[in-house]
């Protein structure tokens, strides 16, 4: 199979296989430049997917200290069950989070695939109106 004619940024050239009926791989196929950076746009949000993992580590190391003071008396039951109950508020809280991040991206990602579907219709002549010569009417 033949590999991608494109020039690296390094001067070298790429080593990928390139695509049916193309001369580059997907990465450097002008056809797909808009998908590329749409991606690359999900890539920066995909960073904030670590702060709520984080705050659950966090949650969780908060948890096995207060579950030890309790055991050892150092933390009143009554005061580590509210504390337990604002903590499982407080992940309910994260969860809810990430489900209204992942629906906009969802959102965002149906919105391009959307715009991509009607461009290729428009430029296959689809989509509203009637073609020349073409009476529906009558």
């Amino acid at each position: 199979m033949a590999t991608c004619e494109a020039i690296k940024n390094n001067g070298k050239r790429c080593e990928a296989k390139v695509q049916t009926g193309s001369q580059w791989c997907w990465n450097h196929d002008p056809a797909h430049t808009a998908k590329r950076k749409a991606s690359g746009s999900m890539g920066g949000k995909r960073g904030g997917r670590g702060r709520p993992l984080l705050e659950l580590q966090q949650t969780k190391a908060y948890l096995k200290k207060l579950r030890d003071e309790v055991l050892a008396g150092v933390v009143d039951r009554g005061d580590a069950t509210i504390a337990n109950q604002i903590t499982n508020t407080y992940v309910r809280c994260i969860s809810t989070e990430l489900q209204v991040r992942e629906q906009l991206e969802l959102r965002e990602r149906m919105e391009l695939l959307e715009a991509e579907v009607e461009a290729a219709a428009a430029a296959r002549g689809y989509g509203g109106g009637s073609r020349p010569g073409m009476d529906y009417g009558a």
